[in-house]
């Protein structure tokens, strides 16, 4: 059985061909392309280009495939998920979208990426309720600081699922457990964690999860999806509305119809027409999380992790900023050095990608990295 999964993860190493000349290692900002993504947009691209066929009846069935697709992956119902158009679309309708009055509180992270800081302060601005900054430990979440900081008057928690400068994975169980005994609206940005940690929405009783496609999903920027949980459907104003909004059931000869009602499902809150190259990119990518299982690309990422990590704990000249705690580790791996800036510019020069990100180095393994590539990037460190 192990043998076989390691022989998907070889043939998934082919599809990517910058794996010829390049070791990257930096998914948790974007991800390249698999030579099937290509392939799926470009032919896409040729049938725009002939224009002797309408391919809209296709590209309405993508959607609703991805929809579907996305669901699973997630352990969410068809219904919940809608397609985005990045991590920000969803954060969006959570802030401008929850049934919030003046003076209610949302508890955020002072260690949150910004578009979960921005998008909740404008809403705050706009609506009149409350941002409240939830201190951070030692750069990770603080859970007892979090209980602390609840009130009476508090009514969201919008959480990352993985920080994006540290790899920390948070105890999502202890989050939502806390976030049943308050009866708050629990929010989870989960871009920095999909497609490479396993998550069962519903089990969390996540009420908005919400993640662009573009980094560990390794699809097209300006992609992404968004769960919806029944519960709080109903309760959510609606931010924006476009006319796909309503069930037209493909009959597009009769657009002066006023009188249809709004979709019941997460497809209410989409917006429009989407970009059909993203649509058939996001399926070619798919294609390949299926195949190989989020469960099994964990533990490849971990296992190549832990190399690096067994090299830098007996290095003098390098720190491990980073957790490896098992409950709290993920996909990336964080160190220091005494010129990271210097560093991550000797390991572009040597076609190894990574990036610095708040005084560190951030390795984010994936899918299509082998032991050669962890091999060759602690030869480099050495070489340093």
């Amino acid at each position: 059985m192990q043998e076989e999964i390691e022989k998907k993860f070889i043939s998934a190493r082919k599809l990517f061909p910058h794996t010829k000349g390049v070791v990257y290692l930096n998914s948790a900002s974007y991800g390249p392309f698999a030579n099937t993504l290509v392939d799926a947009v470009n032919q896409n691209m040729k049938i725009r280009m002939e224009a002797d066929t309408d391919d809209s009846p296709a590209a309405f069935q993508v959607r609703r495939d991805l929809r579907k697709r996305y669901a699973k992956l997630i352990g969410a119902k068809q219904t919940d998920v809608g397609i985005g158009l990045n991590t920000t679309m969803g954060l969006n309708i959570a802030a401008f979208g929850l049934p919030l009055k003046k003076n209610d509180e949302v508890l955020i992270s002072d260690i949150e990426f910004p578009a979960m800081v921005y998008t909740f302060k404008a809403a705050a601005q706009e609506r009149g309720f409350k941002l409240k900054i939830v201190k951070s430990k030692n750069l990770r979440f603080d859970i007892d600081a979090l209980e602390m900081a609840i009130t009476k008057r508090t009514k969201v928690l919008a959480i990352s699922f993985v920080q994006f400068f540290n790899g920390y994975k948070n105890d999502m169980q202890a989050l939502s457990k806390i976030c049943q005994k308050h009866n708050l609206y629990f929010v989870v940005d989960g871009i920095q964690g999909m497609g490479v940690e396993p998550i069962n929405v519903r089990k969390l009783k996540i009420d908005i999860f919400t993640s662009g496609c573009q980094k560990w999903m390794l699809s097209p920027q300006g992609c992404g999806f968004f769960y919806l949980s029944e519960k709080v459907r109903p309760s959510l104003h609606i931010p924006f509305m476009s006319w796909l909004g309503v069930d037209w059931q493909m009959q597009f000869g009769d657009l002066f119809q006023y009188d249809r009602p709004f979709f019941e499902s997460a497809v209410k809150f989409e917006l429009g027409y989407y970009a059909v190259l993203n649509l058939y990119g996001m399926a070619a990518a798919l294609d390949i999380f299926e195949n190989l299982k989020i469960r099994n690309i964990q533990k490849h990422n971990y296992e190549l992790l832990d190399i690096l990590a067994d090299y830098l704990k007996k290095s003098n000249r390098y720190k491990i900023t980073s957790s490896l705690e098992k409950k709290h580790r993920s996909s990336m791996i964080t160190f220091s050095s005494d010129n990271v800036t210097l560093l991550r510019e000797y390991l572009f020069q040597k076609k190894i990608i990574v990036v610095e990100r708040e005084g560190s180095i951030r390795v984010s393994v994936h899918l299509f990295n082998n032991k050669s590539d962890i091999q060759k990037l602690i030869k480099a460190l050495e070489q340093f």
